[in-house]
């Protein structure tokens, strides 16, 4: 059993982020860019589904799934940063205000001052041309801030992320950092505006498994110290389960489950829940055996008719192969996509 959010204190309920039906389309040839109501464009691929979470302030939330479920296009899809053509309906309400429906100056201007990410890949994102305090000190160089400041800030930013003898490092391109240390730079540009909302996408993809546990505790004495809201994008149930508040389940690009971390992980509502929390090893054993996740897992480009895991589900049954589940109430803060979610909870 995973020890599921023993490390995340309580947080407030009042959403910060408000997530709402949130639909993303890619296009294929000849598709309507503009998203129709009610359905999706013909021959365009919907890769995220009406999916639907809130995340309060001073919180972490955790979205979690398989490769391919549409964890990154929906934080993509917040930051405001998806590939063109693409179509997006729903509602993302930031502190009230609707971010796809505000002007496209406005919500540009909320990148990075507001709301900020973290990527997974560091050498892609940082560009490969300029310094480390160039690009860590962009944002507050368009602020007007004096040169003197902007550096003393810079030093102070990358001191804060972990990064040693920052005013000497500073002066490094992204090729002479380290992994880790790259990732380092990338937070301390995240929090180079003072957002309010952090995106991790993946933040220790590719590194070994020491510098993952750096990076980890200090997002999270960040996300304590700065009072930040953060949604972390991962496929690892282990670092959700010490860091998150709450937890989003996706498959295929729809919600599966949602709720507080330990309950959803400690007595999962829905069949692909459980089957991923059996599928990683116990943390306080080392000699656990995990139980890996049958089948090949379903892509909004394959996504099969009814519930997308009955394929892949031991209590599949034929209302699953024809009915799309919705999201429901299960329990008070537990929401499921299952048809059978209570018989699941009472096992």
């Amino acid at each position: 059993m995973l020890a599921a959010g023993s490390t995340a204190p309580a947080a407030p309920s009042e959403p910060l982020l408000e997530v709402d039906g949130l639909v993303v389309e890619l296009p294929s040839t000849g598709t309507n860019p503009r998203l129709r109501a009610g359905g999706s464009r013909p021959g365009a691929v919907r890769v995220v589904d009406g999916v639907s979470f809130d995340i309060p302030p001073a919180t972490t939330v955790g979205l979690i799934g398989e490769s391919g479920s549409g964890k990154t296009m929906t934080a993509n899809a917040i930051i405001g940063l998806l590939p063109d053509g693409a179509a997006v309906g729903g509602q993302l309400r930031f502190r009230g205000e609707d971010l796809l429906r505000t002007d496209p100056a406005r919500r540009r201007g909320l990148r990075g001052h507001e709301i900020a990410m973290i990527f997974q890949d560091p050498l892609a994102a940082l560009n490969p041309t300029q310094t480390i305090a160039r690009q860590v000190g962009e944002i507050l160089r368009r602020s007007g801030r004096p040169r003197a400041e902007v550096r003393r800030r810079v030093v102070e930013l990358l001191d804060r992320a972990g990064v040693p003898e920052p005013t000497r490092r500073m002066r490094n391109f992204p090729h002479e950092f380290s992994g880790g240390m790259r990732q380092r730079a990338m937070i301390a540009l995240a929090l180079a505006g003072s957002p309010a909302l952090l995106l991790a996408d993946e933040p220790t993809t590719a590194l070994d498994v020491t510098v993952q546990a750096r990076i980890l505790r200090l997002l999270h004495s960040i996300q304590q110290d700065e009072g930040l809201a953060m949604l972390l994008v991962s496929h690892d149930l282990r670092v959700v389960a010490h860091v998150a508040h709450q937890v989003v389940v996706m498959y295929a690009g729809r919600v599966a489950e949602r709720g507080p971390t330990g309950a959803v992980l400690g007595r999962p509502a829905h069949p692909y829940t459980r089957a991923l929390v059996n599928s990683v090893p116990a943390v306080r054993t080392r000699t656990a055996l995990a139980h890996p996740l049958p089948g090949t897992p379903a892509t909004p480009a394959n996504r099969p008719a009814g519930c997308a895991f009955h394929p892949r589900c031991p209590m599949a049954r034929e209302r699953c192969r024809t009915e799309q589940p919705a999201v429901r109430s299960v329990a008070p803060d537990r929401w499921t996509a299952c048809h059978f979610a209570e018989e699941l909870l009472q096992a």
